[in-house]
């Protein structure tokens, strides 16, 4: 069930509600808590119900084992236990998300033919499964409290974070369900969630949405015709895919953060304006903040982090970010995609370590404008492989956007503000683009996503003051943005006639929207 559907809003979230606080408000604070549990389930199980049982049998064999961890004296039992988990856990993982994708390299490579059934991908399986890794390696340090069943279930499917995360933690999450004011029913958290979800529905339906068509078309005709993209066909579709992404992932974050806090329950923050960033290192402790996290405390620092010198930690660096890159998903693009930012990130650390003593006689704002440019450009680089269905694809996106097929404008554009069809063909690519989306429309488009990513306050800091999250993170410009200025700095949400107006506009907006339903992108990963 998507977040955005007419069903989701006007059905299952009302119900939910509805019946939750009935029950928590006469005392019945663990009939409620089941309550949840069950409408998680079904909210997982209204795309296949089949896959019921893949997360029923995932929460049961880790939650045996997290009790086994926590009070087994044995630390060889111990040990064995907590790598038998990993190795079941990791192991189903890949089954399910690269099984095909290694038999049709076998297939390739060997020029054979398996009689192989082609496997469904489950729902949210990346999420939950790092979820509770997380929470097997942690009752192996004793660092988790006893918690029963029932409460382990909700921890895991709680439905506003089960699909595309934030991944959640034992720590921040279960003593949170533990405590009785969360059944019952409280105003201020009503209208804060529901305006931190009218938000992040209007960024999804209408700012994703809206120019996720150009996107579409150019990454489409890569991967189908193969032919020659010119430089602002291919910076388009870039751009356009960049911001599309951006709005999507933010939208979905903030849709999750406010559903829960209808229920009382404040989730990490997990999306903190990434584009705004100056370096590589910045921008992943902006963008997937939870997975960066994650990647750091389970993968990183598990690998040896900085503790073996200089070469050690450039190479433990390189493979987390690889790992991440395989964790998107089976394909060379994605693994490609992983090791790019790897390197980045490696480069990144060099420049830092080597030029630390430089003195460049430039402004330091310049220096920021220089250094932001850069890093954006890198990130729109690097999401061109994470876009593309093919390598090959992505290398003739790349071959436009660096200028090597042409930089002229299309006649189109020049004579009047054709369609994106005619402009499209002109430059040769010979694919059913349909629409009528003009070219000089997305352009638009692009013009005005970017100041606002870069200028407008997010959601994080229109409701610090509210705990919009459990970060306490806040406008953080002076020292790390390369502007001067924002619109509407320190602004702040409040509750009067001017925010419903805005809230009201954002949320019917997106409702009128409703008659194109799409996935968020992250539901694939």
């Amino acid at each position: 069930m998507l977040f955005n559907s007419f069903e989701f809003i006007f059905l299952f979230l009302p119900i939910t509600l509805i019946i939750f606080f009935a029950l928590g408000n006469r005392n019945k604070h663990r009939p409620a808590m089941a309550w949840l549990v069950l409408c998680s389930f079904f909210f997982y199980g209204w795309w296949n119900p089949a896959y019921l049982s893949l997360i029923l049998f995932s929460i049961i064999f880790n939650y045996t084992l997290g009790t086994v961890l926590g009070h087994g004296n044995s630390p060889l039992l111990r040990k064995c236990t907590l790598w038998f988990g990993i190795t079941v856990n990791i192991g189903s993982l890949a089954y399910f998300k690269y099984a095909n994708f290694f038999v049709e390299q076998l297939q390739n490579v060997t020029e054979l033919s398996f009689n192989f059934e082609y496997i469904l991908l489950p729902l949210a399986i990346s999420f939950f499964t790092f979820q509770q890794v997380a929470f097997l390696v942690d009752s192996y340090r004793n660092e988790t409290n006893e918690y029963d069943f029932l409460q382990y279930c909700l921890f895991v499917t709680f439905f506003p974070q089960l699909i595309a995360g934030p991944i959640v933690h034992h720590k921040e999450m279960l003593p949170q369900f533990m405590q009785n004011d969360r059944f019952k029913i409280n105003l201020k958290n009503i209208v804060i969630g529901l305006s931190i979800f009218s938000i992040g529905f209007f960024k999804k339906t209408v700012l994703a949405d809206g120019i996720s068509p150009y996107s579409n078309i150019v990454f489409d005709a890569a991967a189908t015709t193969g032919d020659p993209i010119t430089f602002f066909i291919a910076w388009g579709g870039a751009l356009a895919y960049t911001f599309q992404l951006y709005f999507d992932f933010s939208g979905y974050s903030d849709m999750a953060i406010g559903l829960a806090r209808l229920f009382g329950i404040i989730l990490p923050l997990n999306f903190y304006s990434p584009y705004k960033a100056i370096n590589i290192s910045e921008f992943w402790r902006r963008w997937h903040i939870t997975l960066s996290n994650f990647l750091r405390d389970y993968v990183y620092i598990a690998l040896g982090g900085n503790r073996k010198g200089t070469f050690s930690r450039y190479k433990n660096l390189f493979l987390t970010m690889f790992i991440g890159g395989v964790w998107h998903g089976a394909g060379w693009n994605f693994a490609f995609w992983g090791a790019l930012h790897g390197f980045y990130l490696m480069s990144n650390l060099a420049w830092v370590k080597y030029t630390q003593y430089w003195s460049i006689p430039i402004p330091n704002s310049f220096k920021k404008l220089i250094a932001w440019g850069l890093t954006f450009t890198a990130v729109v680089v690097g999401w061109v492989f994470f876009r593309a269905t093919t390598f090959d694809a992505a290398i003739t996106i790349l071959q436009g956007m660096s200028g090597v097929n042409g930089i002229s404008i299309p006649n189109a554009i020049m004579t009047r503000l054709g369609s994106l069809q005619e402009v499209v063909t002109s430059l040769g690519i010979k694919a059913h683009l349909g629409g009528g989306n003009s070219f000089v429309f997305t352009w638009i488009w692009i013009l005005i996503l970017l100041p606002m990513t870069l200028l407008l306050p997010n959601t994080q800091d229109l409701f610090s003051k509210h705990k919009g999250s459990l970060s306490p993170r806040a406008y953080e410009i002076k020292n790390t943005y390369w502007l001067y200025f924002s619109i509407g700095k320190d602004i702040q949400w409040k509750e009067n006639i001017v925010w419903a107006t805005i809230i009201s506009v954002a949320l019917i907006t997106g409702i009128m929207t409703l008659s194109q339903v799409s996935e968020f992108l992250y539901f694939q990963f």
